[in-house]
């Protein structure tokens, strides 16, 4: 769940979970049985991903027939029992996730906040305790026109206190971001995840690695840009989720 709509493949599963390879397989096998669970084939390899309607028809029936709709028990867990509501037409808070907060986070928040910055009140952070701005990052940012001097690493934890802003969209732009067991966000916020290669990691020349660095700026220009064009005051929160989680599908070289 935490990394749809990306396909797994069982290893990474079983590394996450710490499970034996064996193991995972009695269980990817039963919860396919069931529908709960895809399986592609990609190349070489098989990718597994969380059958999204089957699981909601799952929560549907443990809580509407099985538990006959008792307000008590499913009241705030059953959206499907009243029509969602829209969102209201107001500046949206929006935070961008990644592991460092060094360079694909950093480029989502400078990009939204520079094109739709009247719309949206924008944060990135990291997850691990402490890191810095990449330079390469830097460099792409500013030869963009981006105001760096406004930009730093932030950590998770700044934006989890009783003080801190409530968000309205939490994105996570790296793997291992979506991977954690983060705490749950007040308010319960839209969250997508919109993963892409790590540019800090290219490896090569210097022009090589800036390379990378531009080509993230621009898978994320992309999807941003997709994402501001949404009319997100009409739309109702599940409307909202497929639309990001249909961003977090566009290939990182789609055109916006």
């Amino acid at each position: 769940m935490r990394r749809y709509p990306d396909r797994l493949p069982a290893g990474e599963i079983a590394g996450l979970l710490d499970l034996k390879p064996s193991t995972l397989s009695a269980y990817l096998a039963a919860l396919m049985q069931a529908g709960l669970v895809n399986q592609k084939r990609s190349g070489t390899s098989l990718r597994y991903s969380v059958a999204l309607e089957t699981v909601r028809e799952t929560f549907d029936y443990l809580l509407l027939d099985c538990c006959r709709g008792r307000p008590d028990i499913c009241a705030t867990l059953a959206p499907s029992q009243s029509e969602p509501a829209p969102m209201s037409d107001r500046m949206f808070t929006v935070l961008f996730l990644c592991t460092g907060n060094s360079a694909r986070s950093i480029f989502a928040e400078a990009i939204l906040r520079d094109t739709a910055g009247d719309r949206f009140l924008v944060f990135s952070a990291g997850t691990k305790p402490r890191s810095e701005l990449n330079p390469f990052a830097v460099e792409v940012l500013a030869a963009k026109g981006h105001d760096i001097t406004r930009l730093r690493a932030k950590n998770a934890t700044e934006f989890h206190g009783s003080d801190a802003p409530k968000m309205d969209f939490v994105f996570t732009v790296c793997d291992h971001a979506a991977n954690e067991d983060c705490p749950p966000w007040p308010g319960q916020p839209v969250s997508a995840h919109w993963g892409m290669p790590d540019p800090v990691k290219a490896e090569g020349s210097d022009a090589q690695k800036s390379l990378a660095f531009q080509q993230a700026y621009g898978s994320l220009a992309n999807r941003i840009a997709a994402f501001t064009a949404l009319p997100i005051a009409s739309l109702d929160r599940l409307s909202l989720q497929k639309a990001m989680d249909g961003i977090g599908r566009m290939n990182v070289e789609d055109p916006a």
